[in-house]
C-alpha cells in the first residue's frame, strides 16, 4: 500500500482553494497544495444538473493524515458536501515522495 496520496478538492474560486491550501500546509496536514483555476464542473446536485466554474486544489499528503486532512477541509470549505477524494501515489520520484512524508514532521 502506498504511503502517500494525492487529494482532489474542488472549490468555488482559486482564492478559496488557495486559502484552504495555505491552512492545511501551515497545519502540516498536507505537504503541498497546487491550485488549478479554470476548471469547469458539470454535476448533479439535488436533482438538477449544474454547470459551474470552479478551481481544483491538488494536495499531497501521507496516507496516515488523510482522514484528519479531510475533516479539516470539510470545516474550511463553503460547500455543503465538498469533494475530498484521495488517490494513492503508486510511483514517481522517490525523493519527492520522501519529501511529502518528511514535511509532516
Amino acid at each position: 500500500m502506498s504511503e502517500t496520496m494525492v487529494v482532489l478538492v474542488t472549490a468555488p474560486t482559486a482564492e478559496k482553494a488557495a486559502e484552504i491550501a495555505r491552512v492545511v500546509v501551515e497545519e502540516k496536514l498536507a505537504a503541498c497544495g497546487s491550485v488549478l483555476p479554470g476548471v469547469r464542473s458539470i454535476y448533479r446536485w439535488q436533482g438538477e444538473i449544474h454547470d459551474e466554474a470552479e478551481a481544483l486544489l491538488v494536495l499531497k499528503v501521507p496516507r496516515k493524515r488523510l482522514q484528519e486532512l479531510s475533516d479539516r477541509v470539510v470545516k474550511l470549505h463553503p460547500y455543503e458536501v465538498p469533494e475530498v477524494i484521495g488517490l494513492a501515489i503508486e510511483g514517481g520520484n522517490e525523493k519527492y515522495i520522501d519529501w511529502i512524508i518528511q514535511c509532516m514532521y
